[in-house]
């Protein structure tokens, strides 16, 4: 059980919430690499040696930071049909890679150097909610595990693409992105020129996750047993 630091008159009690907490806005402002045990210390007015009670290094605080974002994803185990909640929990995901864009990194790229089973336990809720959802709505306990792989494939995928779309070059203008489609050969390159304007018009990163979504779901709709134990939603 956790045994918080005692606080320093003028200070307040620190927490391994706390200390996450202020590391995760410390990324959201500057970055992951920003993270460090001396900056977080300032960040919250204490030793920086004091951290490592509640993070046995940066790497535990980059984890930590992605279990804390993570945790706010909540897929419900009952309520309306499958195919409805693996569509909310979809945009909630988006919603949350905007508002923390610094940690899309930590949640996409970062558990690939770690063993599944060596991942923190918080950012394996999903996976475990996901297999319930789908079990529960009547599918095989092998092809819901390949449902969730697909699912959050496609999730991470367009997190991804939205956030080069909306942060890469905010400010590029039309007349710019133009001559950028121009200068490219049309023998080389007809189709993306032929779609010049659709390019121009705009990226709808809600509408473009549910075209994605309606796709998968038409597949998984397919691959599910004929005597299902929920309805659709």
């Amino acid at each position: 059980m956790e045994n918080p630091v005692a606080p320093t008159p003028g200070r307040p009690r620190l927490t391994r919430q706390k200390v996450l907490d202020a590391a995760l806005r410390l990324v959201d402002s500057d970055g992951a690499d920003a993270l460090t045990m001396r900056r977080l210390g300032q960040a919250l007015d204490c030793d920086p040696m004091a951290l490592y009670r509640y993070a046995e290094n940066r790497a535990a605080l980059l984890d930590g930071v992605a279990e804390t974002v993570l945790a706010q994803l909540i897929i419900p185990a009952d309520g309306t049909g499958w195919e409805t909640r693996l569509r909310t929990a979809g945009h909630d995901f988006r919603h949350l890679a905007l508002a923390h864009p610094n940690v899309v990194p930590l949640i996409v790229a970062r558990p690939l150097a770690t063993p599944l089973g060596l991942r923190p336990v918080g950012t394996l809720r999903p996976l475990e909610q996901i297999l319930a959802l789908l079990i529960g709505a009547g599918f095989a306990p092998e092809q819901a595990l390949h449902a969730y792989r697909a699912y959050f494939g496609l999730l991470h995928g367009h997190v991804l693409n939205e956030l080069q779309e909306v942060l890469v070059d905010p400010g590029a203008t039309d007349t710019l992105l133009r001559l950028g489609l121009d200068r490219l050969p049309p023998d080389e390159f007809p189709h993306i020129r032929s779609l010049a304007d659709a390019l121009l018009a705009g990226y709808d990163g809600e509408a473009e996750l549910d075209r994605g979504l309606d796709l998968l779901l038409d597949g998984l709709r397919a691959e599910r047993p004929s005597a299902p134990l929920q309805g659709r939603g």
